[in-house]
């Protein structure tokens, strides 16, 4: 595919990086007060979106998507894309795959069903040289320490990955997130894929999340770099239960850097198509289709920029090599999996947050937490399976995880659990 770049124009100078948040939300009780100049500051930002917006439309699932102008959207507001260029498409197909996994993935189709988030177009579209934005709902509260905060995950330190050790206590593990992956490292990794099994788990509070996603990465523990994409069920940003599309990306651990989909300048969108954070439909059920979603994370080797390609077709845009300092460079690591974040995970009760689809690993039924055609790149622009791979998790009593490679075709993994149970209390 040919790449083709536009010149963008001035940024419209402080863009509703919290697109359309309204200030008193159902989950700020009437002793809560919030400081007046956080209140003029969101003000401020959404009436710079309602002045960008060039088409509003209402979806049947009750999102309102802002159709906004690509030259004005979030992203130019980062001090490093001041005078950025829009690259439009990739420089390159990115979908070059060795031919035997190629042809194993012809003649071993199953009965996965890949699917659109794309129901908001029933009503109608966004046009060329605009951007789909998904508006949050008024109940969505203002609960972060600062507008900035917004959208973040909370940092956190923790060790380095190693293999599953059953003995390391969760205080030597991430705080407040248990995590259920398979992980490759030692080399240089240029783009991660996989077909993501879709589900809408249980998320017992509104400052919880539980979400699947690949993911690269780079740098130390206490200041790594990240780009991931996935779906997500997280309350506090969208403010719903629903599971959701969603890209993320920090420089630092999520310090002071980061932000899923648009609600921080960083990612860049291009696509017209997809709106980020848009509930997906349809959802796998027990013992019904199993639907997917295909995302891809690749660099582009000419420009750097990395991109998210949603369903093998569909790039959706692409976070700058400027926002980074290693992942200027290629990463260290290509993770698939679940992760769940809870201030509930150290000690009993454990949260009922649940990942996967709550259940066990079980790649008999498929009835859990699965990831299939996984697919990393490294120095060359071919596609294939990582040469070795490990699984890890924090706490194996709460999420488990299985990777199932040998006498099959293309290696799976399943992962997931209750989170509270009685082995896990």
């Amino acid at each position: 595919m040919a790449g083709s770049c536009c010149s963008r124009g001035l940024p419209l100078k402080g863009m509703a990086i919290l697109l359309g948040i309204i200030i008193f939300g159902s989950g700020i009780g009437e002793g809560d007060l919030i400081p007046g100049k956080k209140i003029l500051e969101v003000r401020k930002k959404i009436k710079h979106l309602e002045s960008s917006t060039v088409r509003r439309l209402q979806s049947e699932d009750g999102d309102i998507i802002d159709c906004i102008d690509i030259y004005k959207q979030p992203a130019f507001d980062h001090p490093a894309l001041r005078n950025h260029t829009i690259q439009m498409a990739p420089s390159y197909d990115p979908n070059i795959e060795e031919a035997t996994a190629k042809a194993n993935r012809l003649q071993n189709q199953d009965s996965s069903m890949s699917l659109a988030s794309r129901l908001w177009q029933k009503s109608g579209s966004c046009r060329k040289g605009t951007i789909p934005v998904r508006r949050l709902h008024q109940k969505v509260s203002l609960k972060t320490n600062s507008v900035e905060d917004y959208g973040r995950k909370k940092p956190s330190s923790y060790p380095p990955l190693t293999h599953i050790n059953e003995e390391i206590g969760s205080n030597l593990q991430q705080s407040n997130r248990s995590v259920a992956i398979l992980l490759t490292e030692g080399y240089s990794y240029s783009g991660v894929k996989g077909d993501i099994q879709v589900w809408n788990p249980h998320v017992e509070s509104d400052d919880e999340y539980s979400t699947s996603q690949v993911s690269l990465k780079s740098g130390p523990y206490y200041d790594f770099e990240s780009v991931e994409a996935g779906w997500a069920v997280n309350p506090s940003v969208y403010g719903d239960r629903k599971t959701r599309l969603f890209v993320y990306w920090t420089a630092d651990a999520s310090k002071k850097t980061g932000c899923f989909d648009l609600t921080c300048p960083g990612f860049v969108q291009t696509s017209s198509e997809i709106a980020l954070g848009a509930a997906i439909y349809p959802l796998s059920v027990p013992s019904g289709l199993p639907y997917q979603i295909t995302l891809f994370i690749f660099k582009d080797p000419n420009t750097g920029n990395w991109w998210v390609q949603y369903g093998e077709k569909i790039n959706l845009g692409y976070w700058p090599p400027d926002l980074f300092a290693s992942l200027r460079g290629n990463a260290e690591t290509a993770q698939w999996g679940g992760e769940v974040y809870s201030s509930k995970l150290e000690r009993p009760p454990h949260t009922r947050t649940a990942m996967g689809n709550g259940q066990f690993p079980d790649y008999i039924s498929g009835d859990s937490g699965c990831i299939k055609r996984m697919r990393i790149r490294e120095n060359s622009l071919v596609l294939k399976f990582p040469e070795w791979v490990s699984t890890y998790l924090d706490e194996y009593r709460c999420y488990n995880a299985e990777y199932i490679g040998d006498y099959i075709e293309d290696p799976e993994f399943y992962y997931g659990g209750p989170g509270q149970n009685p082995m896990c209390p």
